[in-house]
């Protein structure tokens, strides 16, 4: 995005070098791409009137004789000062103003190329020329060389610097404008201008235009305009403005409108339109014209009916480019009397465009959903600078005043005829409440009522409070008003980001936080305990998404039904939230097995959702934290239930907690990966708790995944686990009973089972602790150098106690021994 500095100009003052102003805007708001210094882009370049033209024969040229008023020096003149130059433009004529780049002076439209063209003085036809009148392509404003740009003779002079005449000694800033995707009121000069006087510490004057309400519009006619939004959440409001052109004829002159517009990166094409373009550039809010009887002819109604809605699959529309598209049902289309006439947000179709014959225009200044407007953009490959702004979610409020401040512009040239604004469920101003300690609690700062107020002020929020005296009353507390254009502002921590940002996060002195200090949080506590048991094990620990594909939950046998759908998913194949871990570990697991690794366990902690939980209040899935353990053995033909129950039962006594594995009773449950005749539930010893299930999984899951039949695995619920593990996990390890774990070891071929039994004793001897040592296997991969020795570790019962810390420090030096 091209922000011309002196456009900003025209709203706020700026007292600072530039480079400070970019650092600043840099630190505070957005990253500034490119500066592009356009200051001596238009040396040497004049305002002059040409005073002879004289055709020469045969030829398309004219000779002519110019008036600079000797403000170019060094410069060949005739008698009367005047200056020579030919010209082929069909436009030139004596008494015209035009734009003369004198010699020495670099052509405008070649300033940023490697060779620049430099224009100089040249025979043709055996005339002397010194230097060019140049086109509007020439000046960069324009890419259509027709003829020389003319001036109007009531805002320029001959001889003034034509830089001087609209301000074009300007310094443009390419804005990295991702940042920005919640800040739609940026995408405008107004905006983002408004945005500099904040980091400034100044005040702003929000153009009186925008804040206007459309009941003090006059209207010259009673002329009839139907406005139906078939749904409020496509479009919330839709405003239209009727307009009588009261000339046809078009304006020769250069303006300053056409000058920002060009240094925004948009080039001029029809006046109507590229005052379209200035106020989308000015204030963020897109408008598009339409001729008004084209639109009526196209309805086939005596009165003009737009119908905004949901396209139909496959409805057809030629767009304003020439190119016709078929349009799918998220798309939103503006129809006149049910048949397209523009896809909303995107582009006009050629139906209704307006030309050089237009009478009657009807300018639609709208806001739709974001949502939709993104998947237009990317279904049809429309990256125009009006969608651009539509997918940041164009505030409702803006669409009258900037329909207003057009009729305004265009007065001379248009009259308001008919008015319709259409907003079925206006938006309600965003409030907080929030008091100065909020603030400085969450920031570390110690600032005042008065910086918090002047901060907000500046850039447009209202701040009031019961008793109307914030920074004295007894209750402290600041209710602010965000205006219409921050749609990003919700709740207290929006509001103290929004101070820090604009008094500066590097402004801040870093302090240790004024809060209590923060307690353990004891499911992660026990998420440690578990990785690092199951990591004693020689199981691995896996991280993967939980978002998963429909074709994932029916290769585990379950109902995609149960699971939330993902409407703006990011991939086709991360459509749902997953119901369980399991699945994801069966896809990793079949992974692992092609690689190929012939024996090995994978385990996961994370969040699972599913329908049958509900939600919360906010709307929100509920969420459970679950455990999933896979093990697989490509090679083997025993059973893998045993093996699963052996991790399970291990894990248990390593926490400290008594189970009972109990059959499944429910012998049908489909829904499930595991095959229920070989499968169980883990329960308390009283059952009155059930911790998860363990199992073999089903032929058909093994099928579907590419699986071996030596896979089974186990799913626990965190929450439950956490009941019995709080307690111990704050107090002492006692080992009055026995305690069991199953230890891991790779080591290198040339180590022995006796080294590291004697290093196991070595070590627990320095705690003072008598353990059984059974060894369960010993594993060499083919072409591996290292080998794994698996052992068991019964702790026998001692007086001894140790607390968690103690006993998960002895976990982690067992499995580090080599």
């Amino acid at each position: 995005m091209l922000i011309s500095l002196n456009w900003i100009k025209q709203y706020v003052d700026i007292d600072i070098p530039t480079n400070e102003l970019i650092d600043l805007i840099g630190a505070r708001l957005v990253e500034v791409e490119q500066v592009i210094d356009q200051t001596h882009k238009y040396d040497n370049i004049f305002v002059v009137e040409v005073v002879e033209c004289t055709k020469i024969p045969d030829t398309h040229l004219s000779l002519c004789k110019i008036n600079d008023n000797q403000a170019a020096p060094k410069i060949h003149r005739d008698e009367n000062g005047h200056i020579q130059v030919l010209c082929g433009a069909p436009n030139v004529r004596q008494g015209m103003l035009a734009v003369w780049i004198a010699p020495g002076a670099t052509v405008p439209s070649s300033f940023t190329e490697d060779a620049p063209f430099v224009i100089g003085t040249r025979t043709m036809r055996g005339y002397e020329s010194h230097g060019m009148l140049a086109g509007a392509d020439e000046l960069d404003f324009d890419d259509k060389h027709e003829s020389i740009a003319e001036l109007d003779p009531t805002i320029a002079k001959p001889g003034q610097p034509f830089a001087e005449v609209f301000d074009l000694a300007d310094i443009i800033l390419d804005i990295e404008n991702k940042p920005l995707t919640q800040r739609p009121d940026t995408f405008g000069i107004i905006g983002f201008a408004r945005e500099i006087a904040g980091i400034l510490g100044q005040p702003f004057k929000t153009p009186d235009f925008l804040t206007a309400t459309n009941t003090d519009f006059a209207l010259s006619s009673d002329i009839k305009l139907d406005i139906v939004i078939k749904d409020p959440i496509l479009c919330p409001r839709y405003t239209a403005l009727v307009l009588d052109r009261k000339s046809t004829k078009v304006s020769k002159y250069l303006t300053q409108v056409d000058t920002w517009i060009s240094r925004s990166g948009m080039r001029p094409i029809d006046p109507i339109v590229d005052i379209t373009n200035y106020l989308m550039l000015l204030t963020g809010q897109p408008l598009h014209a339409f001729d008004y009887d084209k639109l009526v002819a196209v309805g086939n109604k005596p009165t003009p009916e737009i119908i905004i809605r949901a396209a139909e699959v496959n409805e057809k529309i030629q767009l304003l480019d020439g190119k016709e598209i078929q349009m799918i049902d998220s798309d939103i289309v503006i129809t006149s009397n049910n048949v397209p006439v523009a896809l909303a947000g995107a582009m006009g179709g050629q139906n209704t465009a307006i030309d050089s014959d237009t009478k009657r225009i009807i300018l639609e200044s709208a806001t739709f959903s974001l949502y939709s407007l993104r998947k237009t953009q990317m279904q049809h490959g429309i990256f125009s600078e009006a969608i651009t702004r539509f997918t940041k979610g164009q505030p409702a409020g803006g669409t009258f005043p900037v329909a207003k401040e057009f009729a305004n512009l265009m007065s001379h040239h248009l009259k308001p005829l008919a008015l319709v604004d259409e907003y079925p469920n206006p938006t309600k101003p965003s409030v907080v409440k929030i008091t100065t300690q909020d603030i400085n609690t969450l920031l570390g700062t110690d600032y005042s009522y008065e910086q918090v107020e002047s901060t907000l002020r500046n850039v447009g929020f209202e701040i009031s409070c019961d008793c109307g005296k914030p920074d004295k009353c007894g209750c402290k507390q600041i209710i602010i008003q965000a205006p219409y254009w921050r749609t990003d502002i919700h709740i207290k921590e929006d509001i103290i980001e929004e101070i820090g940002r604009l008094l500066g996060f590097d402004n801040i002195t870093p302090t240790v936080p004024t809060t209590a200090t923060a307690t353990k949080n004891p499911l992660f506590t026990l998420k440690t305990r578990i990785r690092n048991i199951l990591s004693s094990f020689g199981a691995n620990e896996l991280l993967t998404y939980s978002f998963v594909s429909e074709r994932l939950l029916k290769n585990a046998n379950q109902d995609p039904k149960n699971s939330f759908r993902i409407v703006n998913s990011i991939s086709p194949d991360l459509q749902y939230f997953r119901q369980s871990l399991t699945p994801s570990l069966l896809d990793k697991t079949y992974i692992n097995i092609k690689a190929p690794y012939d024996h090995f366990a994978l385990f996961e902690m994370n969040k699972i959702y599913q329908k049958s939980y509900g939600m919360d209040e906010e709307g929100l899935p509920l969420e459970r934290d679950k455990l999933a353990l896979v093990v697989a053995d490509r090679k083997s033909t025993n059973t893998a239930y045993y093996e699963a129950k052996r991790i399970l039962e291990s894990l248990f006594e390593a926490l400290g907690i008594e189970i009972d594995i109990v059959p499944l009773k429910d012998k049908s449950a489909s829904s499930r990966p595991y095959e229920p005749q070989r499968s169980a539930q883990i329960k308390t010893k009283d059952h009155a708790v059930c911790f998860g299930i363990l199992g073999e999984f089903k032929k058909s899951v093994l099928a579907n995944f590419k699986l071996p039949s030596y896979t089974a695995g186990f799913e626990l619920d965190l929450a439950q686990l956490l009941q019995f593990v709080t307690i111990r996990a704050a107090a002492p390890v006692s080992l009055a009973a026995p305690i069991g774990i199953d230890l891991t070891l790779s080591v290198s071929l040339q180590t022995t089972y006796q080294d590291i039994y004697d290093k196991i004793k070595k070590l627990l001897g320095q705690y003072e602790l008598s353990c059984q040592i059974t060894p369960i296997s010993i594993y060499q991969p083919k072409k591996s150098t290292t080998k794994n020795f698996s052992f068991h570790l019964k702790f026998d019962p001692s007086e001894k106690a140790l607390d968690g810390k103690q006993f998960d420090a002895i976990i982690k030096r067992l499995a580090a021994i080599k």
